[in-house]
């Protein structure tokens, strides 16, 4: 009798090592060469970036829809497709011409502009100067002046100051809030009703070769079928160079600096340009589809339970200039681990040896865009969400970040095990025993300031109170640059951190009980360190 209940004692643990060997051997499936033969498609000229609405992203669903059927992962949207169209609506403000004189300029290179009015064609043979557009009770530009549907220019930055440096406002040397105040002023303006606000400051050129196409980038949004502009009788600004201000002024024969020599010695009154303009510009609105790619792996046991496995594949695609993003670490790494994570899983069911829950495998779009993919999903769920019992979200796993480049490679930051689930935390720590790696919850600090648990995929899935995860390596000086190519990308280590993540789920998929649902969203049970 005595001997029978040793053996019953040792049985279990030999069913966890047997389950532990399986874990090594599907994990070792991911690998250096598979994952980097992933990226470089990913992160080619053929897929540019991998933009939402640009035929890179398209390119990209595609790639890894092709990677979920050869594995065998089931096609759930519809009964029978990998593709859950996201719909959204694309809003770009668009601008056809922009011309002041003889000159025609362009968009993105001469000037930017700020506003939601719908598209529409604003001539004037006048352009008024305002000077510093300031209405102050001792200073005041446009006392007795009526701008109202007019075009009206104006430095926007600085006040009128003294010889001695003194602000003719404040009587001091601090400036008044006309100067402090970011946008005081052309709100001010904007109560007088002008028809188009042309607006100049020494930043401008700066901000134009910083950001460059990305200043007139389209914005999205989930289409939830009102694609009307909301009126606005607000004017466009129109944010222009100091070299193109000057010419405009240029036919008053005066310039930026020769007005405030003068706007310090009196108070200058506004002055009709005598000149044509002409722009047709305005916010165009354009429904589209980008698709989530959605493979499920059924499981045994308890397969209508599911765990999501997700990371966006979309990134900041080309520019009209030809630039492109490559993204290798944003989020080409995390669509990579996906990839594999689908062939682990996928080898291990055929063999046999699955685990119980389902898993969910989910490349998602539009992430960068605002979450808008995973936020769409959540919406629209094609499995149910009350039966969703956790998602593990990965997002840039490729890098070494600023944090740890002088130290420790070794590591892997985890987002949001003090969040709704007290069991996630023990769960990515059994994962690591045989990965022996350094986990980082610095993130999860309640008082950290990036709040990165709510910048990326996994928070709409916890929003639905689903016990989610975030595996992340870091951010770095090539983070939304051209520069974040895939020889850039630390594959051991990115390998490395995917099997950690495949023991994760592998954990999350088989254990007897779910995550329990123990703390709220909000609530942060020390600082998960």
């Amino acid at each position: 009798m005595k001997r029978f209940l040793s053996i019953l004692f040792l049985l279990p643990l030999a069913y966890n090592c047997t389950i532990a060997q399986h874990q090594v051997k599907y994990a070792d499936l991911i690998t250096e060469e598979s994952s980097k033969k992933h990226l470089e498609v990913l992160t080619s000229k053929e897929f540019a970036g991998r933009g939402t609405g640009q035929e890179g992203g398209l390119k990209a669903a595609r790639y890894i829809a092709e990677q979920f059927k050869s594995y065998g992962l089931k096609p759930v949207v519809n009964g029978n497709s990998y593709f859950q169209e996201v719909k959204l609506l694309k809003s770009s403000f668009d601008v056809q011409n922009f011309v002041i004189g003889l000159a025609n300029y362009k968009y993105g290179q001469d000037f930017y502009v700020q506003g939601n009015n719908p598209f529409h064609t604003y001539e004037s043979n006048e352009i008024i100067f305002v000077g510093y557009g300031i209405q102050d009770e001792k200073y005041n530009e446009l006392k007795e002046v009526d701008i109202k549907g007019k075009v009206i220019l104006v430095i926007n930055e600085g006040e009128p100051t003294d010889v001695h440096g003194k602000s003719l406002i404040t009587g001091s040397s601090s400036k008044s809030e006309w100067s402090t105040s970011r946008f005081k002023r052309i709100q001010e303006l904007q109560k007088l009703n002008p028809k188009v606000i042309i607006s100049t400051n020494s930043q401008v050129a700066e901000t134009i070769a910083r950001f460059k196409n990305r200043l007139t980038a389209s914005s999205f949004k989930l289409d939830k079928g009102n694609p009307d502009i909301t009126n606005t009788t607000t004017p466009p600004v129109v944010n222009i160079t100091e070299d193109m201000a000057n010419k405009i002024l240029a036919t008053l024969n005066t310039s930026i600096a020769t007005y405030k020599i003068k706007a310090a010695e009196s108070l200058q009154k506004p002055t009709a340009i005598k000149t044509k303009f002409e722009a047709s510009m305005g916010v165009k609105i354009e429904k589209i589809e980008v698709p989530n790619v959605i493979g499920l792996l059924e499981g045994t046991t308890k397969k209508d339970e599911i765990v999501v496995v997700a990371g966006h594949y979309d990134h900041d695609g080309i520019l009209p200039d030809g630039t492109y993003f490559p993204g290798a670490d944003d989020n080409g790494s995390g669509t990579v681990a996906v990839i594999e994570l689908a062939k682990a899983f996928s080898q291990a069911k055929k063999d046999g040896k699955g685990p119980k829950r389902s898993i969910l495998f989910i490349g998602l779009a539009a992430e960068e865009k605002g979450l808008l993919g995973s936020d769409y999903y959540v919406e629209h769920p094609i499995l149910p969400l009350d039966k969703t019992i956790a998602c593990v979200n990965i997002d840039m796993i490729g890098r070494i970040d600023n944090k740890h480049l002088e130290g420790d490679h070794n590591y892997i930051h985890v987002i949001g095990v003090n969040k709704l689930s007290t069991d996630l935390k023990p769960i990515v720590e059994l994962a690591n025993k045989n990965i022996n790696m350094k986990l980082d919850y610095d993130y999860d600090h309640p008082d950290e300031p990036m709040r990165l648990y709510y910048r990326s995929d996994h928070y709409n899935f916890a929003k639905k109170g689903i016990p989610s995860l975030f595996f992340f390596s870091g951010l770095h000086p090539h983070y939304h640059t051209p520069e974040d190519t895939i020889e850039k990308i630390d594959f051991p280590m990115m390998v490395k951190r995917e099997k950690l993540i495949f023991n994760t789920v592998w954990e999350l998929a088989d254990r007897p009980n779910k995550p329990k649902v123990d703390l709220s969203l909000e609530e942060a049970k020390g600082t998960g360190r």
